[in-house]
């Protein structure tokens, strides 16, 4: 049976106003997600400032994920770099802090061919001995998971456990779960649709800042009820209309520090943090979509 199923927030990663990791803020929104029933995290991923975080950052917030999730939810921790070495010594620490899964991105800059690409993952799940995720963005790493790609890994990597899908060709989602992969979809505005075709999941920044939106899809999807689960989907595809217009990490900790009353502090440089003007309107457009108030509260 697959044991990653659901709905996992892609974290960000809380800042101090110095540019450190901000634990505090970072274990409460973790809670706050885990009381909102979801089913696991996706940490120090793309969301969470992966590429720009120090390999001692990405072994404490491994610790402190695995700690305050307790076992109430799956941890799937990102380890990828641009080199082998680097990642492999991540997933060990990873693992040494008692995570569920690694994840990530295949090797990038330097466009490595198909049997590089499966032996840096061969490598990577050894050093952890967890199940492995792939993380398929090519946007980003101009790498692309395809289907032969994904069987050489399957054949290769007994970590192998799934992937988070988010490039262009949706259709695949339907061909990797056939693989018997978790393919948890990488974008939340496509969750329900990315169901109907044997998803998993899905792993995704905007859950983190109302998770119950995406539980309520999870939920009315798999007791049938179409019509609702259409409805929340809306509201969570409408959510990107903030994001199509500023800054995507700068606006989610923008959110989540005006949601739960706690400073997630600025996007690290090369990203800019958010102008008083658009910081305003984010906060506005996610009101409007109902977003922003907790357990029934008032989110203004």
């Amino acid at each position: 049976m697959n044991e990653f199923r659901g709905i996992y927030p892609a974290l960000i990663t809380p800042m101090t106003r110095d540019g450190d990791f901000n634990e505090d803020a970072f274990r409460r929104l973790m809670e706050y997600n885990i009381e909102s029933g979801a089913h696991g995290f996706w940490v120090a991923g793309g969301a969470g400032e992966s590429v720009l975080l120090e390999d001692e950052e990405n072994a404490r917030i491994a610790g402190s994920a695995a700690d305050q999730a307790a076992g109430r939810a799956k941890i799937i921790m990102h380890v990828g770099a641009v080199t082998t070495v680097r990642a492999a010594r991540m997933a060990e620490n990873a693992a040494e802090a008692g995570v569920d899964a690694v994840c990530a991105v295949p090797p990038f800059f330097y466009r490595p061919g198909p049997d590089e690409i499966v032996e840096h993952y061969r490598v990577v799940g050894a050093a952890a001995d967890l199940p492995l995720f792939v993380y398929n963005l090519p946007g980003a790493t101009g790498v692309e998971i395809t289907l032969e790609l994904a069987e050489k890994i399957q054949e290769h990597v007994p970590q192998l456990a799934g992937l988070k899908h988010s490039a262009p060709a949706f259709a695949n989602t339907r061909h990797f779960a056939r693989m018997g992969l978790s393919c948890l979809i990488g974008s939340a505005a496509l969750l329900l649709p990315a169901l109907t075709i044997g998803a998993s999941g899905c792993v995704d920044g905007p859950l983190a800042l109302s998770p119950d939106v995406w539980v309520n899809i999870w939920t009315a999807y798999h007791r049938g009820d179409i019509k609702s689960s259409e409805a929340e989907q809306k509201r969570a595809a409408d959510l990107y209309t903030i994001f199509n217009r500023v800054g995507y990490i700068a606006s989610m900790k923008a959110l989540i520090s005006e949601k739960l009353g706690i400073d997630c502090g600025d996007p690290r440089p090369p990203q800019r943090p958010l102008t008083s003007e658009e910081r305003a309107f984010v906060i506005r457009t996610a009101t409007a979509l109902g977003m922003m108030g907790i357990e029934g509260q008032d989110g203004d």
